[in-house]
């Protein structure tokens, strides 16, 4: 996964597609489509998480300006 194109770290890239791999391993509908023997929720999330489809965004605080 390049995450440095995305503008989000290792850790919120894991964390994110952690969180969808959680939602489809529950049920949740893909946003994707996927073979029938492909049903490794993790790896459905990564490449969900590599198109951009993933419904779930950080919010960043940006940090102030020390003048």
């Amino acid at each position: 996964m390049d995450t440095e194109c995305d503008g989000y770290s290792r850790f919120e890239s894991t964390r994110i597609v952690s969180a969808r791999a959680l939602q489809i391993a529950m049920g949740a509908p893909l946003l994707i489509s996927a073979k029938a023997n492909e049903l490794d929720p993790i790896n459905l999330a990564k490449r969900e998480f590599e198109q951009g489809l993933v419904p779930i965004t950080i919010k960043k605080k940006k940090p102030k300006k020390i003048e």
